[in-house]
């Protein structure tokens, strides 16, 4: 069980081509590390998010429940998609995909951010989330994508 009186880590992961491409690879390396992860986002992003996890295949298969599954399957599954943190039980990871700093995002371990390459709307939003995060006293981790060649 998290420990929820200590700060989450909060990493940004910067110049994402394709946010939820992105998102999925990411998803894929917290299961290989046996992480659970909650993701955060409009509800059509969600879906749009969800299909994308469907097509992977046999042993790539990401099994995630969406806000609205059926009680039991949405407790076990290892990756949540909800429309605000609140919903999900899971408190490891948080993905964020949404515009804005997620409600309750300080009982997680890890929150993480994910920014557009090229989307100026979604880089000026996650630099006021950013600004947030800081300002209430959360220590950043920078990933920047391009450099790391994650493509």
């Amino acid at each position: 069980m998290t420990d929820t009186t200590s700060s989450p880590q909060v990493a940004f992961h910067f110049n994402a081509p394709d946010k939820l491409d992105y998102a999925c690879r990411f998803i894929r390396k917290a299961l290989r590390h046996d992480a659970r992860v909650t993701v955060v986002a409009p509800l059509e992003r969600l879906r749009q998010l969800s299909a994308r996890l469907w097509k992977f295949a046999g042993h790539e298969f990401l099994a995630h429940a969406v806000q609205g599954d059926d009680a039991e399957l949405f407790a076990l599954a290892p990756v949540v998609l909800v429309e605000a943190a609140e919903f999900s039980t899971h408190r490891e990871v948080l993905l964020n995909l949404g515009l804005e700093m997620p409600q309750g995002f300080e009982s997680f371990s890890k929150v993480v951010e994910v920014v557009s390459s090229f989307d100026e709307q979604d880089r000026a939003l996650a630099r006021a989330r950013w600004r947030s995060y800081q300002s209430a006293g959360h220590a950043i981790e920078r990933f920047d994508l391009v450099l790391q060649g994650d493509r």
